[in-house]
């Protein structure tokens, strides 16, 4: 466990592996009272499956801060390189028995 130096700076370590990150094409996000739970799927073009990358569980408190860093971050983004343009009509392929197992 990472611990706050004397200037009250939280150090973060990133491992090598981590920072090579996952790519992934489609989130599923779930809730309860208590907890977001993020799903980050690899979907492949002709496979019938798809398995989850990564899941990120987050208290409620931390979803929003989230949800408001991600708003931010895209502001920024597109005052830099425009808008970020997203089809009217975004074709969703079909899922048809769409289950989940945690």
């Amino acid at each position: 466990m990472e611990h706050q130096n004397q200037d009250n700076q939280l150090q973060i370590e990133l491992n090598n592996e981590v920072a090579q990150g996952t790519y992934a094409n489609l989130a599923i996000i779930t809730h309860s009272s208590s907890e977001f739970i993020l799903d980050f799927i690899r979907v492949m073009p002709g496979l019938p499956k798809a398995a989850v990358q990564s899941r990120v569980i987050l208290a409620p408190e931390h979803a929003k801060r989230l949800l408001n860093a991600l708003e931010d971050n895209i502001a920024k983004y597109e005052q830099v390189f425009g808008n970020i343009r997203l089809p009217e009509k975004q074709f969703i392929p079909p899922m048809p028995n769409l289950q989940g197992e945690a």
